[in-house]
């Protein structure tokens, strides 16, 4: 397992892509020119249709018209997974074979959640195996209560699911979970990754395999430093790394979601433009205080 061509694509660091919007239109041409900027990092790849990617707030059509133009401009030497997830099994499957149509790599699926008292263990598994029994690519499950009405993936969930050969990985957005995650998949091909700077470190040092950032589209390359310097057993220089990343995670992404995410990709030089609503830009207040926090942090002159 450790030669394995999958660990290679799911070992690394991945952009949660945004989908930048003016007026609440998606902006393709700052979407392609964010990829193309991205593609001369040592990124492993792109999560797209995700938290970061409002794909909540997409059309069907929309989602479609994001992942060709990723897909199409994405270098040859990245894993692109798209989340597929809905609240229906039938129209996570037909998401999921329309992503694999397109060319992605693998598919996330955030767990269904409306119904959420009704989102059992039994409920979950049912929902990750039908899909992966018929997706032409492999399958990842997306774990974020926060965005999941706190419907959690359990240990048992992981047990199960990751005995599927199709099903072979995990997003982890929770807090303080992802050991478990780990233990419970242990001796099978499933990877797991973190969801979030703070924890980044953490779980490359309990096993897991890499981290999809919100913080990579901002500065992927610190990003990659932290996760080279693990992977070469520095692991002097990625606790410092990680202590100045785990802080500028709080005053980013911690200090306004996606908004803060774009308006940081603004002032570097990539095109976050802004969300769609109803989620709200950052004031110009704001945005004065997260470049003033930017400067502060030293990462400006550096992406």
């Amino acid at each position: 397992m450790v030669n394995s061509p999958l660990k290679e694509q799911l070992s690394g660091v991945f952009a949660p892509v945004v989908t930048p919007f003016r007026n609440d239109e998606i902006l393709y041409h700052a979407l392609i020119s964010n990829i193309k900027s991205l593609n001369n990092t040592g990124l492993r790849g792109y999560l797209v249709l995700g938290t970061n990617g409002e794909f909540k707030s997409l059309s069907t059509k929309e989602k479609l018209l994001v992942l060709e133009n990723v897909v199409k401009h994405a270098a040859p030497d990245k894993t692109i997974i798209a989340g597929t997830g809905a609240e229906s099994t039938r129209e996570t499957i037909e998401l999921t074979l329309e992503a694999a149509r397109i060319g992605v790599s693998m598919v996330s699926l955030l767990m269904p959640h409306f119904f959420r008292k009704y989102m059992d263990d039994e409920a979950l598994i049912g929902y990750v195996l039908e899909v992966a029994d018929v997706s032409p690519v492999p399958v990842m499950l997306y774990n974020n209560p926060s965005v999941a009405a706190d419907v959690l993936v359990s240990p048992y969930v992981v047990e199960k699911v990751s005995e599927h050969p199709n099903v072979v990985g995990m997003k982890d957005s929770s807090s303080g979970n992802f050991e478990s995650y780990i233990k419970a998949s242990e001796g099978k091909e499933f990877y797991v990754l973190a969801g979030s700077a703070n924890f980044f470190l953490d779980l490359l040092l309990a096993g897991g395999t890499g981290g999809v950032l919100s913080l990579a589209n901002v500065f992927p390359n610190k990003c990659v430093e932290l996760y080279e310097a693990f992977r070469t057993g520095d692991v002097e220089r990625a606790q410092e790394l990680n202590k100045k990343l785990v802080a500028l995670n709080k005053k980013v992404s911690g200090f306004g979601g996606v908004a803060a995410v774009k308006a940081a990709m603004n002032i570097v030089g990539y095109i976050g433009g802004d969300p769609r609503r109803p989620l709200k830009p950052l004031s110009g207040e704001a945005r004065k205080v997260l470049e003033a926090e930017l400067k502060e942090f030293g990462f400006l002159s550096n992406k």
